[in-house]
């Protein structure tokens, strides 16, 4: 039923910059956290950036400096606002939300968008 749709991806030169930004459909509960996970061919899938509802943010080592995670609660929307890119940088982006239930911590929802292709190259 809910579901998140990425936006943002393309073809970009080594050291420009791309925004990606992620939507989720429908009415939910704002997720606990939102987040970027990416995978490039050949190597394994790792966690990019992810922000907490109260603005709490997280970044792989190699991300930090260049990309930056940011949300909108109201509108269950997160970004990511990547510079100075590098060739490494290429992979298929993919938008995560989830939310827990109070106490327990398990999953009330944990949802992935289809993934948006960043490619970087000259």
């Amino acid at each position: 039923q809910v579901q998140l749709v990425e936006s943002g991806g393309g073809l970009v030169q080594p050291g420009g910059s791309l925004r990606l930004s992620c939507a989720a459909s429908g009415s939910i509960f704002s997720p606990n956290v939102m987040g970027w996970y990416r995978q490039a061919p050949g190597k394994q899938r790792e966690l990019v950036a992810a922000i907490t509802s109260g603005g709490t943010a997280n970044y792989a080592d190699s991300v930090k400096g260049r990309f930056t995670i940011s949300r909108d609660n109201a509108k269950n929307t997160v970004y990511l606002q990547m510079n100075s890119l590098k060739p490494e940088d290429t992979a298929v982006y993919y938008c995560n939300a989830f939310r827990v239930v109070p106490i327990t911590g398990g999953y009330e929802y944990n949802y992935w968008g289809q993934g948006t292709q960043v490619t970087v190259s000259s």
